[in-house]
């Protein structure tokens, strides 16, 4: 990638030799009505405790929450646009969901570097969605990353 542009080379994310322990971004987003029912759309997740104030008045959330992957979706955001950007792939992700999601919440991503392992050029990410400073999500993924100078 040397021979590229910045503004290009920008564009494919970070090699693994370019990334270290400790590296982190963010990414927030606030959930709307519209996030819910296109998810549940693509996902074919129609629970109604997600799209039905009726049958969610009556849980022990008393309203409509947003599906748990919604917030955990800006992860992968994340991962696959920011850190480690174009061009890494998702490993594993595992995830706790801690606390429900309402409409109208803004939902903020981090992801932290936790560890490099250079024999398989993978990273792994420490992952959490926070609301108001509160953990809503948390969990860690494993990405693997490109080299700058692909092994033979």
């Amino acid at each position: 990638m040397n021979d590229i542009p910045v503004h290009i080379q920008e564009q494919f994310g970070y090699c693994f030799e370019d990334i270290e322990v400790g590296m982190s971004a963010s990414f927030g987003k606030t959930v709307t009505e519209a996030d819910i029912n296109m998810f549940a759309g693509v996902s074919g997740d129609t629970c109604p405790i997600h799209l039905n104030e009726d049958f969610a008045k009556h849980t022990r959330f008393k309203t409509r929450i947003a599906h748990g992957f919604i917030s955990a979706s800006l992860i992968s955001t994340l991962v696959g646009c920011r850190l480690p950007g174009p061009g890494a792939l998702y490993v594993n992700q595992e995830i706790k969901f801690r606390k429900p999601v309402f409409i109208g919440d803004a939902v903020n991503a981090r992801v932290v570097v936790r560890k490099l392992i250079p024999e398989k050029n993978f990273v792994e990410l420490d992952t959490t969605c926070e609301v108001d400073g509160e953990i809503v999500v948390e969990g860690f993924a494993t990405t693997w990353v490109p080299s700058r100078d692909p092994k033979d």
